[in-house]
């Protein structure tokens, strides 16, 4: 086998095994919140967010804002993404 084989079946194998990112339980919370965050301003953005520039970037500040949003001017189902976002 060669050595490049060798090294990449190494570092494969330790792919799926174990994570390489460390992350503590805060920061991974807060990275699946700005998920949702992105998602549900994609999704609504007719309804809740149309004054505002389609490629605006949501960051972890703009959560509270854009839950505020999609309570207020939204149905029923972005009222509910909004409130996903406040837990």
């Amino acid at each position: 086998m060669s050595e490049i084989r060798r090294y990449l079946a190494r570092i494969g194998a330790r792919g799926g095994r174990k994570s390489r990112r460390t992350l503590d339980a805060d920061t991974a919370r807060t990275m699946v919140k700005v998920r949702e965050a992105r998602r549900a301003f994609r999704r609504f953005r007719t309804t809740c967010f149309w004054s505002y520039r389609p490629d605006l970037e949501i960051t972890a500040a703009d959560i509270p804002w854009v839950a505020e949003q999609l309570m207020k001017h939204g149905n029923r189902a972005a009222w509910h993404a909004g409130a996903r976002l406040c837990r």
